[in-house]
């Protein structure tokens, strides 16, 4: 990857690679999960630490055999079956592991293989005249009839588990390589009588790898047209499902629009009737039902969520930070922040504004330039701004304070104190004008 991240740590669709073959096995509710690690341990290990799995260090690396070697003893002899999957092969599916497992069913040794167009760089299915798997042979060690097989074997296998260990131990290193082939275990179970069993996964794209940055931008647009065709097959109308990303989970209701190059992260879900502009990113979110979010508008839930409401207008250049909620028909418009704030129906911040820490009521309107100064330097503060409110443009509401139902709040005043419901408030220094003055003049060169 030329890269001093460890390649499997690399991610797609926001997830590392490896992180993806954890989530696809997790469903098959294994006894245990073991994950080899190499180079990048330490990394690869901390990045891992929640998901429960054992590390077992390979080192050095001396093929896959090798790996499965230093595997062996943390397998677990209770399970009838131990399933082989890649680190940097992240699109398997789990519906495809299950069926491999299946096939495997603690008795027979089960191969995930495919027939390719072009097989150059893979081990090659052999099979006896009967059609049955006898071995494999690797690439560099096949002959020239036997790089003309076209079904290759994935790298991916499930095998009783107390016969891999014992396999894997019998493992020798004499090929081109020098390495410990995990293929080698075909021709000892053949000669063992074990039946050898080869299933096949729903597509290609569940096999790749990934050995360097051309291939993961590949398997990356794959699957982001992979979500987007179902994402299309549900209703949802993609101006470009090319230029479409998604790197989480996306709930869409009936009639939902999403323009080009929109990112969607974490959890999102849209209701029906909503519109997505161009060039946005939504992370963590629920936006409900004939929201319209205007082009490159980022929206970031993080762990509290946003919420916008039914028929509210977002954008453009807008931000909601966490715990940003806006109720119907409300308006943020361009260039304004809301940030753990909510705001009631009708309420509208159109320009230019930043609301922090704050309770906005209903039909407020929120002028140009102004901001909550929720933040003393080491606390925050809240903001009540009332029910049909007005404040002026260029105004900042020091918090904690209370502007009351009504009131309106002229332009460029600094509030510090509570204004009261339906009056007027101002805190500015009163204007004058000085008719002696003069503008100086610059000073005459000699």
């Amino acid at each position: 990857m030329k890269s001093a991240l460890p390649k499997v740590l690399h991610r797609l669709a926001g997830r590392s690679l490896v992180q993806h073959v954890l989530d696809a096995s997790a469903p098959l509710e294994p006894v245990r999960q073991v994950v080899i690690i190499g180079h990048g341990a330490e990394a690869v290990e901390a990045a891992l630490a929640a998901s429960g799995a054992r590390f077992v260090l390979q080192m050095p690396q001396l093929g896959t055999g090798h790996a499965v070697q230093q595997a062996a003893p943390a397998l677990d002899d209770t399970a009838a079956t131990t399933l082989v999957l890649n680190g940097d092969v992240p699109l398997i599916r789990t519906a495809t592991a299950r069926a491999l497992a299946d096939a495997c069913s603690g008795t027979k040794l089960a191969l995930l293989t495919i027939t390719l167009a072009d097989a150059s760089g893979y081990g090659r299915i052999l099979r006896d005249a009967a059609g049955r798997v006898t071995g494999i042979v690797e690439h560099k060690d096949a002959t020239a009839a036997q790089r003309e097989i076209r079904e290759i074997y994935t790298g991916i296998l499930a095998a009783p588990t107390t016969a891999l260990k014992r396999w894997v131990d019998a493992l020798r290193c004499d090929n081109v390589q020098k390495e410990f082939y995990l293929t080698d275990i075909v021709a000892m179970a053949v000669a063992e009588g074990v039946e050898v069993v080869a299933a096949q996964p729903a597509s290609e794209t569940e096999v790749l790898g990934v050995n360097s940055p051309v291939q993961l931008a590949e398997l990356e647009r794959r699957y982001q047209r992979e979500q987007a065709d179902t994402l299309m097959e549900a209703g949802v109308r993609l101006a470009d499902p090319n230029r479409f990303d998604l790197r989480g989970t996306l709930r869409c209701g009936s009639d939902v629009e999403i323009d080009v190059n929109c990112i969607f992260e974490g959890t999102v879900e849209l209701g029906n009737d909503v519109s997505i502009g161009a060039s946005c990113v939504i992370r963590n979110a629920h936006v409900a039902d004939g929201a319209v979010i205007h082009p490159f508008t980022h929206i970031d839930g993080e762990a509290a969520g946003v919420r916008v409401g039914p028929r509210a207008r977002v954008g453009p250049f807008a931000r909601l930070r966490p715990g940003a909620d806006l109720g119907a028909e409300v308006h943020i418009g361009n260039f304004v922040e809301v940030k753990n704030s909510t705001m009631a129906a009708g309420a509208k911040a159109n320009h230019l504004a930043y609301l922090g820490d704050a309770v906005v009521g209903e039909r407020v309107n929120y002028g140009a330039g102004s901001i909550t100064a929720n933040y003393d330097g080491a606390n925050k503060h809240r903001t009540v701004i009332g029910a049909d409110a007005h404040i002026g443009s260029n105004c900042v509401l020091v918090a904690p304070v209370t502007i009351g139902e009504g009131a309106t709040i002229g332009g460029g005043s600094t509030i510090a104190k509570d204004a009261p419901a339906g009056q007027l408030t101002v805190a500015r220094a009163r204007q004058i004008t000085l008719s002696r003055w003069t503008r100086p003049e610059k000073a005459s060169k000699k």
